[in-house]
């Protein structure tokens, strides 16, 4: 009984297999006409869209080293002075962060901000993309933006505009990622309609994320050697003063035989002593705090730069093909969800 059951099922699904490719058959004519519509766009798209350009760069960041070996002793006498000299680096900026600092608004505007030199002419980077990517034109017609250059003074209608190019570069041309882990390595891309333009965009863009990577990397050694040179400046012009005040007061002292009449020259003598003390301890730290900033200051290695002529970024012509079969791929999905629907109803 249960064979029987399993052979009328089995008969069921053949009939119904059966329905549906003479469906199909039937409606060759519109599923070939439907995947023929979808070549045509695809071939359309591939000659319409316009030809882009990918520069590709890789680096990789020499963080400091946690300590560096030969400022150990050096390191301790400062620190008889309250001064972390050797410390570990700051580790604020991991390999992540890196990789999102050059998507930052702050490094992407101060890349579009800079003056640079494209196919012949100097100008700021934001200039050349508007032109490049036929945005100023598109302003002729519009009384808002018409006459907005970055040259002049900024206002508001700037910083918008700036924030909208800043969103699309990041979301639709802009990729950062690691390369090889194993080696840190990391690769900046980018894409753009004019091959000098992704170039020269991809260097300044690192070079922008590198002073602002080191100046925080090193902002709290650059501050220690600030102030010990501020401390160090001070102490010597007391030295020089106490110096010249000795001096004269040993002139006048000098038929002066009892103790209590060159009081006042022991007094300065004394303290030019202590004065000179302080200031060669001052200017040993001082080259300390010098040391340690350049042993703190990360190095950007960059690895390979974008070499002309960039690889092109383009729809291919097998885009056609490919729209064909999603065009008869479609059709027939709506053929069949059709009859399903249609068989529905009539059971009901």
């Amino acid at each position: 009984m249960e064979r029987y059951n399993d052979e009328i099922q089995l008969k069921d699904i053949l009939i119904k297999l059966s329905e549906y490719k003479t469906e199909l058959w039937n409606k060759k004519v519109k599923i070939i006409l439907f995947s023929f519509l979808f070549f045509v766009f695809g071939i359309l798209i591939s000659f319409i869209s316009a030809t882009e350009y990918k520069a590709d760069l890789t680096f990789v960041v020499e963080n400091a080293s946690s300590g560096n070996p030969s400022l150990g002793s050096l390191s301790g006498v400062a620190s008889q002075f309250g001064f972390d000299l050797g410390s570990a680096s700051s580790s604020t900026f991991s390999q992540e962060n890196i990789m999102q600092l050059l998507k930052s608004r702050g490094v992407v505007e101060a890349t579009l901000l800079r003056s640079e030199s494209i196919n012949g002419k100097k100008d700021l980077m934001v200039e050349h993309y508007l032109t490049f990517n036929k945005i100023r034109a598109g302003w002729e017609k519009l009384d808002e933006f018409n006459g907005v250059n970055y040259n002049d003074l900024h206002t508001l209608e700037h910083d918008s505009i700036l924030g909208n190019i800043w969103q699309h570069i990041t979301e639709d041309k802009l990729t950062v990622e690691i390369q090889d882990e194993e080696t840190n390595i990391i690769t900046l891309s980018y894409i753009s309609v004019d091959e000098r333009f992704a170039k020269q965009f991809t260097e300044v863009l690192i070079d922008e994320m590198s002073k602002m990577y080191i100046k925080h990397q090193t902002k709290q050694a650059r501050n220690t050697l600030d102030f010990i040179q501020d401390r160090a400046d001070s102490v010597f012009v007391e030295l020089k003063k106490a110096e010249q005040e000795f001096a004269q007061i040993k002139d006048i002292n000098q038929r002066i035989i009892k103790a209590s009449g060159r009081l006042k020259e022991l007094q300065l003598m004394r303290e030019v002593e202590v004065l000179n003390t302080m200031y060669l301890e001052i200017i040993k730290n001082l080259e300390i705090s010098k040391m340690t900033l350049l042993n703190k200051t990360p190095i950007i290695n960059i690895i390979d730069k974008p070499i002309l002529p960039l690889e092109e970024e383009k729809i291919s012509k097998a885009a056609g093909i490919l729209g064909g079969f999603l065009g008869g791929f479609l059709a027939v999905c709506f053929f069949v969800f059709r009859k399903l629907f249609r068989d529905a109803l009539e059971e009901n």
